[in-house]
């Protein structure tokens, strides 16, 4: 019998009669079969599925699930752990305190879930030690029952991890703070974004941590921005499409459409157009999204292209200067080499290499220009680039 189609089908016999059998059963291999279906159903089908087996689990069953623990699942560590919270006792206490310890990855990602619903401070340290583990799903659930704890001194710990020069140890600080909730921390955030190599993944966060749809309304509005363009740069490719939905943005361009003009609006919307044209123009990025991802990508797109004209120059202009947090990305909307020229003179020598390959882009770059760029440039494999163009 296919327990799984019963479980996530509609009728309602069927999945009551399905999730009664995995659970009162232990049934394992099923439960492992649905784990390994995890990127195939959709997040409303897996939402049901874990509500129904929550609902089958009683006072008499529930040790059950310490039989599925091997199989992890962020979409039914929430149930679990919810559960034997709520029927266990110190045994199950300690249980999960040995898993939390001993166990396998999968068993100390649901142990960490568990201490997010019963508070026990003896677990602080274990919890602290796999706050930066290169397991995900682990770190997750350590930072969040940390959070449950308001346990403060790993706090600290992240913001001297933000000023460090590695960027996975960045990196990792930032997922913490987002998964412990400490939205006080946004504007350390915000900085650290600025001046790193993996501002896609930090953008991610802030978004996770906030809406930017609220962060728009806030002191945070010019940064917000920031993480918004950074988002742009990153979707598709290394920040999945779904995102859409997570971080508002059809919602987002809409209020940006309707605000009063400005450069920075100007700059995100004139991305976002090139970004979402780009999408849709052949199957390689739509291909394996699922509808609703797909629909709303390509209203996005129509939203852009029915507002957004694609010569925005006159309000483009006022970020084209060396310190401007927008400039890399403002000079590729730029139609007019003139208004990059000055940038040839800049004291960012990488500024100066994206600024004179614009230009050339733009079918104007001359011998004055490379003349120019090479009198302000001294890093040697800049000026082989330049000397190349």
């Amino acid at each position: 019998m296919d327990f799984i189609k019963q479980l996530t089908g509609k009728n309602k016999q069927d999945y009551e009669h399905a999730a009664a059998h995995i659970i009162d059963n232990a049934d394992v291999k099923t439960f492992e079969e649905l784990v390994s279906k995890e990127d195939f159903l959709f997040d409303f089908i897996k939402q049901n599925a874990a509500k129904r087996l929550q609902q089958a689990c009683n006072e008499n069953n529930y040790k059950n699930l310490l039989k599925f623990l091997d199989f992890y699942s962020p979409s039914y560590d929430t149930f679990i752990a919810e559960t034997l919270a709520k029927f266990g006792d110190e045994t199950i206490k300690a249980k999960m305190k040995n898993l939390l310890n001993d166990g396998t990855e999968s068993e100390k990602s649901y142990a960490a879930k568990y201490f997010s619903f019963v508070r026990d401070e003896s677990v602080i340290d274990l919890l602290k030690n796999y706050s930066y583990t290169e397991n995900e799903a682990l770190a997750f659930n350590c930072a969040t029952a940390l959070s449950t704890l308001n346990e403060r001194t790993c706090i600290d710990s992240a913001y001297e991890k933000l000023n460090s020069k590695d960027d996975f140890e960045v990196l990792s600080a930032v997922k913490f703070l987002s998964a412990y909730g400490e939205n006080n921390s946004l504007e350390k955030i915000f900085e650290t974004m600025k001046k790193s190599s993996v501002s896609e993944y930090i953008a991610s966060e802030i978004g996770y941590m906030e809406s930017f749809l609220n962060l728009l309304n806030t002191k945070h509005h010019e940064n917000t921005l920031l993480a918004i363009n950074n988002i742009l740069q990153g979707l598709g490719e290394i920040i999945s499409l779904s995102n859409v939905f997570s971080f508002q943005l059809y919602e987002i361009f809409e209020q940006l459409i309707f605000s009063e003009p400005n450069a920075k609006n100007a700059i995100i919307l004139l991305t976002a157009k090139n970004k979402f044209n780009q999408l849709t123009e052949n199957d390689e990025y739509l291909f394996d999204e699922d509808k609703n991802t797909k629909d709303e990508v390509k209203a996005i797109k129509d939203l852009l292209n029915n507002n957004i004209d694609d010569n925005l120059d006159n309000f483009i202009q006022s970020e084209i200067y060396e310190d401007s947090d927008f400039v890399f990305t403002a000079i590729e909307l730029i139609k007019n080499p003139e208004i990059i020229r000055p940038l040839l003179s800049s004291k960012n020598q990488t500024l100066i290499l994206k600024s004179i390959e614009v230009i050339k882009s733009l079918k104007d770059l001359s011998q004055n220009d490379k003349d120019i760029a090479l009198a302000n440039v001294s890093d040697e494999n800049i000026k082989q680039i330049i000397q190349a163009l």
